[in-house]
């Protein structure tokens, strides 16, 4: 069996896909440009719609069988396609009109349709790529209807040459592998996450380029020095359990006027059907000022699957920033916040 944040090697997908090569008449390969797992249930909960993808949904529920791999090596999809020619010798057929009624399925051969998805093409916003992959899910529910209606058996991959979302930094938590997101781009990290134990486990990793906060009155409070360099930070308050997490950080005397301060970061996490995973969400953030001054935020969707961190370039009380702390009681009117390349 293949354990949660397993990637599948080219040696694993080769013989999870022996069925498909030996007996299948009919193989149809959908390949889009990029795509991972995790976009389908980020971006129907981002954005409230559930059915995005209800074609696909359909199709998987209603066959006799059906296999999900949250993760595949990219060098193994990137090559499957010549996989696939090797492994049989097959009638090969490129459709290029998104049209397969006119395609001769009853051939000496067994038959193999290629059929290019449209792209996700790189720096379009959250809303596009959402609309492309609702799209191709029509583009698939249609095709594989029109065979159905033929009364054609078929098997069906769907898959990417390279993954749309990229994680780069591996840190060990317990028994899994918790992963701290990054981007292609990004240098690596240049000072240690905060690391939150519970008994002998991690339980919360923690870490931000820049951790600052500005009162009302313009008084700038920089944590990040004392969060992840110096250390002059208590996590002890801090709590785990399997549906809920709290990262609580304490400070003493941060700056003159200021004697104590406690930020807490409120985490839920929570199994999605969707993606077959636990998704973990910073839902809520609490800032209290000498023990008394109670200040509340919700927090804009960040999410991640449990097994990674949450990862956002920019997170604050700034409408600016892709992440946004919306306050939710009068005293978080008296705060901005600053976080950037936050991940927890």
């Amino acid at each position: 069996a293949l354990h949660e944040g397993h990637i599948v090697s080219a040696q694993e997908l080769t013989g999870l896909l022996k069925p498909f090569t030996q007996n299948s008449r009919n193989l149809i390969l959908f390949l889009q440009d990029m795509l991972s797992i995790d976009d389908f249930t980020y971006l129907s909960e981002s954005y409230g719609n559930k059915l995005f993808i209800n074609l696909l949904q359909e199709i998987l529920q209603s066959s006799p069988s059906s296999l999900v791999l949250p993760a595949v090596d990219c060098e193994a999809t990137r090559h499957l396609l010549s996989f696939l020619q090797k492994s049989e010798d097959w009638n090969l057929t490129n459709i290029t009109n998104l049209n397969v009624s006119q395609v001769e399925m009853n051939t000496p051969k067994p038959n193999l349709l290629v059929i290019q998805l449209q792209p996700l093409v790189s720096g379009l916003n959250e809303i596009s790529t959402l609309e492309a992959i609702a799209e191709n899910d029509k583009i698939i529910g249609r095709l594989t209807m029109d065979l159905q209606e033929r009364g054609i058996h078929f098997s069906v991959i769907y898959t990417a040459v390279r993954p749309s979302r990229i994680s780069r930094r591996t840190v060990v938590v317990g028994e899994l592998r918790r992963q701290l997101m990054a981007t292609e781009e990004e240098d690596s990290l240049s000072y240690s996450p905060l690391s939150v134990t519970t008994g002998n486990d991690t339980c919360i990793l923690f870490y931000a380029s820049n951790f600052s906060l500005k009162t009302s009155s313009s008084v700038f409070i920089d944590l990040t020095s004392a969060t992840f360099v110096t250390h002059n930070v208590t996590t002890s308050s801090s709590e785990c359990s399997d549906s809920n997490a709290t990262l609580s950080l304490e400070y003493t005397r941060p700056v003159n006027g200021i004697s104590s301060l406690n930020i807490r970061f409120l985490m839920t996490n929570k199994f999605y059907e969707g993606s077959a995973r636990n998704w973990s969400t910073l839902y809520s953030v609490e800032i209290v000022q000498d023990g008394e001054k109670f200040a509340k935020f919700n927090v804009s969707v960040i999410s991640a699957p449990a097994e990674y961190s949450s990862h956002c370039q920019l997170v604050g009380t700034s409408n600016l920033y892709p992440a946004t702390l919306i306050p939710s009681n009068d005293e978080a009117e008296n705060w901005d916040v600053f976080i950037s390349s936050l991940q927890v």
